[in-house]
């Protein structure tokens, strides 16, 4: 048996290809009392109108950032 024989080397990429989309929108989900403090804060005048692009583009990144992961991201 050589070295690369292994049945092991397959587990780390069965793992990722498993069911995990669930926890990728709960950690989205996550980012709505945040963007929910954003509108407050603008709705109130403690920050400008600009401010709610910094919770949104915080959403955007979270969301493409789980997206990767769902799909095991770049292989090193």
């Amino acid at each position: 048996m050589s070295h690369t024989d292994h049945t092991q080397t397959n587990a780390p990429e069965q793992h990722q290809a498993g069911g995990h989309g669930g926890h990728s929108w709960m950690m989205i989900a996550c980012c709505i009392p945040m963007i929910l403090i954003a509108v407050v804060l603008v709705a109130t005048g403690v920050v400008s109108p600009g401010f709610l692009l910094y919770a949104v583009g915080c959403l955007g990144m979270m969301f493409v950032m789980m997206k990767m992961m769902d799909r095991g991201g770049m292989k090193m």
